[in-house]
């Protein structure tokens, strides 16, 4: 697998693990001592991640029950972190800032969840030894900070990449290796200075936000608009995938959040705040890019048709956000 090694893998498989690195670390920290920090506010972006994969699956099948398409039920569960957070920055004067911490939980479980089922739906061959390696070097990341407390961050930046060429070999998406390597990253404070966490979150978000991101727009928009498609039952194709994304995730987002709080599992937010967020997880852009690829991989055409497909479905949940914004900040908005 290392053979296939290209620049496109570079920025895919090593340079968003390193966002994901990022974006584990910032959610910890708010796990630790900030918004996520109780157990109703923690649940509330999981159970919303569940519905907002639940939902849409179940759209897609419906509408694809009859077909041979039904393998792209993965298509229509996934959102693109990267750039829904570029997509919430660039709205971020009119959107609920506090609600930046549960879109960014809500869209890594949403890729957890995303890359449990690449592994179980699509995945080639899995190396169970290389997957065996990686559990014993989490466990020796995770014996560094808790037995013996070590606070030097380039032990753990040498551990963790150890860990990625480890995950990455064993065919399972290697940005997990971020996420995973945040869990273990010290979040003590040592002599009065800030954490060994804290300092890596602040040196890795420029580079994520100014580098990483655009080379990981740049890397995935190749999308060839082919109109001359001829596939069978290519309605059904198009209508699971865009109904999936743009009616299916934000549904689902906001009735399990509702249910959640129903329950008394979560803590009860602005309901306008979560729907507006919940319009943006529509964008599945590169992530269902890739699961398309797997998916459909008997079949260029219809691998082109589910980008097109896809592509739609981001362009509709950016203008439906912007339309509920724009709305919600005229002065018909403002007297309700």
């Amino acid at each position: 697998m290392i053979g296939d090694f290209n620049l496109h893998a570079i920025i895919n498989d090593f340079l968003m693990a390193i966002f994901f690195l990022y974006v584990g670390l910032e959610i910890k920290k708010e796990m630790l001592e900030g918004s996520l920090s109780s157990f109703k506010k923690a649940s509330f972006p999981v159970i919303a991640s569940l519905g907002g994969v639940i939902v849409p699956a179940i759209i897609f099948m419906m509408i694809n029950r009859n077909t041979h398409y039904l393998p792209g039920v993965g298509v229509a569960i996934s959102t693109d972190i990267a750039f829904v957070i570029g997509i919430f920055m660039l709205f971020k004067s009119k959107l609920n800032s506090n609600l930046k911490i549960f879109l960014l939980s809500l869209a890594v479980v949403d890729d957890l969840i995303s890359i449990l089922a690449i592994v179980f739906l699509y995945s080639a061959k899995i190396n169970m030894t290389a997957v065996m390696i990686s559990v014993v070097i989490l466990l020796i990341l995770m014996t560094l900070n808790k037995v013996f407390k070590v606070d030097n961050l380039y032990v753990y930046l040498f551990v963790g990449l150890l860990l990625w060429y480890f995950v990455y070999s064993s065919g399972i998406h290697a940005t997990i290796s971020g996420v995973l390597l945040a869990a273990t990253i010290p979040s003590r404070k040592t002599d009065g200075e800030e954490s060994t966490a804290v300092k890596l979150e602040h040196k890795l978000g420029k580079l994520s936000n100014l580098i990483i991101l655009p080379l990981f727009a740049f890397a995935n928009t190749s999308i060839v608009l082919n109109l001359n498609i001829n596939v069978t039952d290519a309605s059904n194709l198009v209508m699971g995938i865009i109904c999936g994304l743009v009616i299916g995730k934000p549904l689902g987002v906001v009735s399990f959040s509702y249910i959640a709080t129903k329950l008394h599992i979560a803590e009860k937010d602005s309901w306008i705040s979560i729907t507006e967020v919940a319009l943006l997880t529509g964008i599945g852009f590169t992530m269902s890019i890739f699961v398309s690829e797997l998916a459909f991989a008997y079949d260029e055409n219809v691998i082109n048709l589910a980008k097109i497909s896809i592509l739609t479905a981001s362009m509709i949940s950016i203008m439906l956000i912007h339309m509920a914004l724009t709305l919600k900040h005229s002065p018909v908005g403002l007297m309700h």
